[in-house]
Parts: C-alpha cells; structure tokens; sequence
C-alpha cells in the first residue's frame, strides 16, 4: 500500500501520522512529501520511506496513491501560508486515493460534525482510518 503523506509548514501533521502509523505497525510504503524542505525533513526524522519536496513531486505521487493524507488544507489552494498550489490541490482532489484529513481550523477550513479534539487525538483517529 502506497500511503502519501503531504504537509507543509513544519511538518508536525505529518510527523505524527508517520509516527502514529509506525506506532501501529505500518513501517514501509510511507511517501513523505513536504510543500517545503523543512517539511519533508521532519517528516523523514519521524520515520517515513523516502520524501521529496514541492509541486512536481504532489502532482506524480497522488497518481497511484492508495491514501493521502495530511492536514484538511491540502486540498485549498494558497493554504498552509500560500505552500498549496492550485496544481497541488487539484492532483490531490483528483486522485482516486482514499484521503484521510486531519481537520485542523488554521486554513479557515471548518468541517461540521467534527468535534473539537486535541492534536493528538486528531491522529490517532487518522492512524484507524489508514490502518482500515
């Protein structure tokens, strides 16, 4: 299973799903694509497969990904401080992957029905949808 994990700004979304994902047995397959190089290096840190950076790398993965997941802004263009582009958005909407999203309020992206539940809790729930 090819389970993409794209996050921007720091990485720390996208850190924890890896390490929550490793935590639960999940190991191998995990792409790690940060919007920036700081992203993608925490995201390595936590234990993903392999990582790249930026647009290009979104726009070819999302393609034959299983799961993608991160925070819910990856799906906005211009989120995360601008680091989505449109094209991003977009490969990521468009892929037949599951996607799994981490509903965090910074994008201005409110999803009915969510509690509001901590950080951690947030990627736990994450991990059990993954992990099926």
């Amino acid at each position: 299973m090819k389970i993409l994990i794209i996050d921007g700004q720091g990485g720390h979304i996208g850190s924890a799903l890896i390490a929550g994902l490793a935590a639960a047995g999940h190991r191998d397959g995990i792409l790690a694509i940060g919007t920036n190089a700081v992203a993608t290096a925490a995201m390595l840190k936590a234990g993903a497969s392999a990582g790249a950076t930026g647009e290009n790398p979104v726009v070819v993965n999302a393609r034959d990904a299983d799961v993608i997941a991160g925070p819910v802004g990856i799906l906005a263009a211009d989120a995360l401080l601008g680091e989505i582009t449109p094209t991003m958005a977009n490969a990521i909407a468009a892929s037949a992957a599951r996607k799994v999203l981490v509903p965090v309020n910074r994008c201005n992206i409110m999803v009915a029905g969510t509690q509001v539940l901590k950080t951690s809790e947030l990627i736990a729930d994450a991990v059990k949808l993954i992990m099926g």
